[in-house]
């Protein structure tokens, strides 16, 4: 058995972990088996604890652009954790970070760090309603926000594979401040902040979806967002903890040329440690405490080891910029790969990219929002395709409802290889 210990392992989690993981889409319920337990990673790959190597395509679900354990990030964190690894007071490097976030994204001019993507993109809600003295936000059906209890309603990833999007523990009062629009839908929007006139605080999204596979905007979306914002007196909420500093320097803004209002961040602006961030104009950060009533605080937020590794990753990209170009060239080749071995099988495939993300949708019909990619995600394809690629030492996200993350340390035998494999697990279909 190729997977013994990680089965083993597995048994003895469930026992004192809930379901055996600390994050649900670990569990491998979406497609079956038990989970992979990992030993160590290097580069493009993982090593379990079985000894099998496998080709990373997640890379811990986004920040490893350059790989895993690059050697720059790991340096800054030996280095930085030797002096000590929490303060609970401000040191020299959170200035510098968020100097070189501030530099490297457009539209934002202050910037708060905090432990994770939840945390973010709940205090950028809490400060856009301290700041239009507003209650209601708009999220998309479909996009996933952190756990937070103004998300879990219709939220994507690992919600809609339990089965409970509208998570109980979450009360009807924090249900009815969120309205559901339709993702790509701009008439749909305009149709809800019409019948809540003056009542929207917020409109959140992922810029480019990545919690019900990848779903790039369609033409017109986001500036239509941008606009009926400015006109409605709404702020608009960029979710860019998947897509910030990966799909360019300044994330899904600079791509599109669309200004958000606030910016969230995760893992990737601390070299893929616990940590997130949110930012904005000066005049909506000054809202936030000390300088302003709307409150926040984290004992960890702005820990020196997750500033240490954030600040070396950020440090790369923002000098060598040819990352990106590289990023986008293997994802394409891959791509375009992938598309013609479905299409000399005859295999309906939807297959959607924006630069160094991208995921395969098993239909024959575009996928431009969550019940498409419901749709998408029936039968059985998804799950024979993800354990074919698992036995050919690939993984990839282990739920239909993902979207696979690329990163630089990938070289083009692992691409030509991953090709080759797929040849081999569809052939056996």
């Amino acid at each position: 058995m190729r997977y013994q210990r990680s089965s083993a392992l597995f048994q003895e989690a469930q026992k004192v972990i809930p379901g055996g993981v600390n994050s649900p889409v670990r569990a491998f319920k979406a497609v079956g088996g038990s989970p992979i337990f990992v030993k160590e990673a290097k580069g493009a790959y993982l090593y379990d604890v079985d000894g099998n190597k496998l080709i990373d395509y997640i890379n811990s679900w986004g920040p490893m652009i350059l790989g895993h354990a690059y050697p720059a990030v790991v340096d800054a964190v030996i280095e930085k954790a030797r002096k000590g690894t929490s303060f609970g007071m401000p040191t020299e490097i959170e200035t510098e970070i968020a100097s070189l976030a501030v530099l490297m994204v457009p539209n934002i001019e202050k910037i708060r760090f905090v432990n994770s993507g939840t945390e973010a993109c709940m205090s950028a809600v809490r400060l856009a309603r301290g700041y239009t003295g507003k209650d209601k936000i708009v999220k998309f059906s479909g996009c996933y926000h952190g756990h937070s209890d103004s998300f879990l309603i219709q939220a994507g990833s690992g919600a809609i594979t339990f089965g409970s999007p509208n998570s109980p523990g979450v009360t009807q009062g924090t249900a009815k401040d969120t309205l559901l629009a339709r993702y790509n839908d701009l008439s749909h929007v305009e149709e809800i902040i019409a019948k809540n006139k003056g009542e929207v605080a917020a409109i959140i999204l992922e810029p480019v979806a990545g919690n019900m596979g990848c779903i790039p905007p369609r033409d017109g979306f986001l500036q239509g967002l941008r606009s009926l914002c400015d006109r409605e007196n709404i702020v608009l909420i960029f979710d860019e903890v998947m897509t910030g500093f990966r799909l360019a320097k300044g994330g899904a803004q600079e791509l599109y040329n669309v200004h958000a209002d606030i910016v969230t961040y995760g893992k990737v602006i601390g070299g893929g440690l616990p940590v997130g961030a949110f930012a904005a104009k000066a005049e909506i950060m000054n809202y936030l405490a000390p300088e302003g009533p709307v409150y926040q605080a984290g004992t960890l937020s702005g820990n020196p080891l997750a500033m240490a590794a954030g600040l070396a990753m950020l440090n790369e990209l923002n000098n060598v910029p040819e990352h990106f170009e590289s990023m986008n060239e293997k994802t394409k080749y891959l791509h375009e790969g992938l598309l013609s071995i479905f299409k000399e099988k005859s295999i309906p495939v939807c297959i959607n990219r924006v630069g160094s993300m991208i995921s395969v949708h098993f239909t024959e019909q575009e996928v431009y929002d969550f019940e498409t990619a419901t749709i998408a995600a029936q039968g059985d394809s998804f799950k024979k395709f993800f354990h074919g690629l698992l036995n050919e030492n690939i993984y990839i996200a282990p739920s239909a409802y993902e979207t696979w993350f690329l990163c630089d340390a990938l070289t083009k035998e692992d691409l030509a290889y991953t090709l080759e494999a797929c040849k081999r697990v569809i052939s056996k279909w």
